[in-house]
């Protein structure tokens, strides 16, 4: 028999999602081994080349032709790096600069889904901010107020009078809280529904869905206080059925995929699209799309994947995603709870270079405890390192049973004076639905 080709896969990014991508395409058979760039403290082999270094990371990939590069993050897809790869000849899973505008410009994106019949919520786009609250005080609805650029997923703000409307456009265009993402925002009137995320993998004509999650944005219980880049997730969502996946697949997914080609922005790579469910109708209309996986959507989603990951993701780079068998999953609820820096999203620089006790605890199989604001400091102990800092994510045979063991294993973990925060009711929703 011929040798088994395998190649070296390298993870562009630091969070959860980088640690689950890692952990799950190290598992194939094809994987000699898994590089991250520059990773964590929970990540294996580190490189100390940052996102935003394209050229660092196209001249490390050209000493490993046979190399996969997967970009993780929005931030070095926006500065081009799949771009700078195809120049090279590289290999490389994720969309153009062009194609990622779909969610690093919401102002682009919410164009493309009016040109397009995508639906989505009535929007007005504005980059003077008197004549933003101007509008804001003539709706009759609620609306939400979104930065137009990246911000880590804390540019969106959900209001429920026109004075928190007028100082979200305070933060957000004059106070600059999200630097240039706020030198223009859109405002939408605020939908009512069941959210759910609907990630696919595109090679620019064909699309291959994952399995459904639902996310927590919210920082606090009771889906209350400031939204975060997500506080947890779990997979499946119940919400989503065969019929109502179809409709997602013909109204929204279908529709983006094959506009992006014939707009000269070909996308291939995940494409995620917030989905919101009419609280009246049950009608799918889209939030945001997103031009990467999420997090923490996706360490319950790897942690549910049965199937050989990494041959997906070479079929969607080489275009041949429509001779591939749909993605097989097992059957078990997956639950992720994201433990924080105290603070966070606010300021939690003091909270920095705490030692992370617990990590050595006998979790089970059926548990994994992914990484994203941790590093080792000069001990080699595992310290916190930003706001969101761990993802412990568990499977178990119903949603009751993945949140119980999510959170057996949080409990034994701290770090600090017990600093750890987490929210206590993710995936309430699965077991109430």
């Amino acid at each position: 028999m011929p040798e088994l080709r395998k190649s070296s896969v390298i993870i562009v990014g630091s969070g959860g999602r980088e640690h689950a991508l890692g952990w799950k395409l190290g598992q194939s058979r094809r994987v000699r081994e898994v590089l991250f760039a520059p990773g964590n403290g929970g990540t294996g082999k580190n490189l100390e080349i940052k996102p935003s270094q394209i050229d660092r990371l196209v001249s490390f990939a050209k000493l490993h032709p046979e190399s996969l590069t997967v970009v993780g993050s929005e931030e070095p897809l926006s500065l081009g790096i799949v771009d700078a790869f195809a120049k090279e000849g590289l290999r490389i899973f994720g969309p153009s600069a062009k194609a990622s505008l779909i969610e690093t410009s919401k102002a682009f994106a919410k164009q493309f889904m009016n040109d397009a019949g995508i639906p989505t919520a009535n929007f007005a786009i504005y980059s003077d901010a008197e004549k933003a609250k101007d509008f804001v005080a003539r709706q009759k609805t609620e609306v939400v107020i979104k930065a137009d650029g990246l911000a880590a997923g804390k540019g969106v703000i959900v209001c429920s009078s026109v004075s928190e409307a007028t100082d979200a456009i305070d933060r957000i265009m004059v106070r600059k809280d999200f630097g240039p993402a706020g030198d223009k925002v859109v405002i939408e009137e605020k939908l009512i529904g069941e959210e759910l995320s609907f990630i696919a993998l595109c090679d620019g004509k064909t699309i291959l869905a994952l399995a459904s999650s639902q996310d927590h944005k919210r920082v606090f219980d009771g889906d209350r206080g400031p939204n975060t880049g997500g506080m947890g997730a779990y997979s499946p969502s119940p919400s989503l059925d065969e019929k109502l996946e179809d409709k997602i697949m013909e109204r929204v997914m279908r529709p983006a995929v094959d506009r992006m080609r014939a707009s000269g922005r070909e996308f291939s790579g995940f494409l995620y699209a917030g989905i919101m469910l009419d609280q009246k109708t049950g009608e799918p209309y889209v939030l945001e799309f997103n031009a990467r996986m999420g997090d923490p959507e996706c360490q319950p989603i790897m942690m549910r994947m049965d199937s050989d990951f990494f041959e997906y993701l070479e079929a969607a780079v080489e275009g041949r995603l429509d001779c591939m068998d749909p993605i097989a999953w097992k059957s078990q609820y997956a639950v992720c709870v994201v433990m924080t820096a105290r603070g966070y999203p606010g300021n939690y620089e003091s909270e920095k270079g705490k030692v992370i006790r617990g990590l050595d605890s006998d979790f089970g199989p059926d548990i994994m405890v992914f990484h994203a604001g941790t590093a080792r400091d000069s001990s080699g102990r595992i310290v916190t390192n930003g706001g969101r800092v761990l993802g412990v994510t568990a499977l178990g045979a119903d949603a009751r049973r993945a949140i119980s063991n999510a959170y057996s294993a949080v409990e034994k973990i701290s770090w600090g004076n017990n600093d750890q925060q987490y929210r206590r009711d993710i995936g309430k929703r699965a077991v109430s639905s």
